[in-house]
């Protein structure tokens, strides 16, 4: 026993041995490949639990214990509440004990034969253990994470606005479960009472933005809250009835639309900021703030999320191409004298010419230069393209 218990020690000791673990777990199981920082934070501390037990198991000759065993059946609900299938955690773990026995294999001096078979017949039986149990917790959390339906699919968008998933992959088929489909193209849009005063957004208030999107195309969108606002996961066509669902009932909001899946995480984000950072004359009835927008405020506020071109071609759009250079003459021309006469003088056009194409420019861009708010993200945008 007293050899083990020093080679216990040797690898318990050694930062070496868990990052290898680690490294060795996101190589061979593609589940955790594409960990965020935060996850592979908590996979680097379960491993060090897990080895610290699984050594002494080892060195005392024991077995697992009932606070053992509860332990691991809380990281199997965990995992069945996130997503990641439980194949690839039961995978992640068997690399773990593959790697262990070679890091004691591998100790100076090694240990005899009958300690290395005992840690093999341990290995085995643990892994045996926890695999039933573990199989036993996600499976139940699984059903009742299925059961309670509408809970589930909250703590889905829950899970995409907070980065919390393995990949993809993992919550299509979390949602697959469910019974839904992600959008994609999707529209993330956030949402907040207008009056500063107002009454924190329910889960109900959320729910009633969902009857002027209904005929839009796709299932119904995925509605949580986060502190004061509602969270809407929608597919991309019901955009356009935002605006109207808004100031119906009094609230505000920001609809992200250019990005990815997996940045879902990064979508929320820009538009909590933007409500954050944005002045009141940004805010409008008929319109919300939009990817544009968010992008502008990151950038004044010194976190740009995006390059300044893709900021320029979110702003100006169509503007940019060849074949209307002429409407972002005029746009730049009206920014710099402040009229659409000084404007029209200038560029030796009428003022009702002028002003079409500044009608124009607004149903191309959707952005009135009239505008306080939408003629600075268009001065800002036309000063980046050139």
């Amino acid at each position: 026993m007293k050899e083990r218990e020093r080679v216990r020690q040797q690898l318990l000791a050694d930062p070496r041995v868990v990052a290898t673990i680690v490294a060795a777990v996101r190589e061979q199981v593609p589940a955790y490949a594409a960990l965020d920082d935060g996850r592979l934070h908590e996979v680097r501390a379960i491993a060090a639990w897990a080895l610290d037990r699984l050594l002494h198991l080892w060195a005392t000759d024991s077995a697992l214990t009932p606070a053992d065993v509860r332990r691991f059946r809380g990281i199997a609900a965990a995992r069945a509440a996130d997503g990641r299938p439980m194949q690839a955690v039961l995978r992640a773990y068997r690399v773990a004990a593959t790697v262990m026995t070679d890091e004691v294999a591998a100790a100076t001096p090694p240990p005899g034969a009958p300690d290395a078979f005992a840690l093999a017949r341990m290995a085995l039986t643990t892994l045996d253990t926890l695999s039933e149990e573990m199989a036993t917790a996600y499976t139940a959390t699984s059903e009742d994470l299925t059961a309670d339906r509408d809970r589930a699919l909250r703590l889905l968008l829950d899970d995409l606005i907070a980065g919390r998933h393995a990949s993809i992959g993992a919550l299509t088929d979390r949602a697959a479960r469910l019974g839904r489909q992600l959008p994609d193209p999707y529209c993330l849009l956030v949402a907040e009472p207008a009056d500063a005063d107002g009454a924190v957004v329910t889960q109900e208030a959320a729910l009633g933005l969902l009857a002027p999107l209904d005929g839009h195309g796709g299932d119904t969108p995925l509605v949580t809250v986060r502190g004061s606002r509602a969270v809407l996961l929608l597919p991309a066509a019901a955009g356009g009835a935002v605006p109207r669902a808004l100031g119906e009932r009094g609230l505000r909001g920001c609809a992200i639309s250019g990005e990815s899946l997996d940045r879902i995480a990064v979508a929320y984000r820009l538009a909590a900021d933007a409500l954050e950072t944005a002045p009141a004359h940004a805010h409008h009835p008929a319109r919300v703030l939009t990817d544009g927008d968010a992008q502008v405020l990151a950038l004044l506020g010194g976190r740009p999320a995006t390059t300044p071109e893709q900021i320029s071609r979110l702003i100006l759009g169509p503007l940019v191409q060849p074949g209307r250079r002429h409407l972002l003459e005029a746009l730049t021309t009206y920014l710099d004298t402040g009229s659409a006469t000084a404007a029209a003088r200038r560029l030796g056009l009428h003022p009702q010419s002028l002003r079409y194409r500044l009608r124009r420019i607004g149903e191309l861009t959707t952005r009135d230069p009239r505008d306080p708010w939408q003629r600075l993200t268009l001065d800002i945008a036309r000063t980046i393209a050139h």
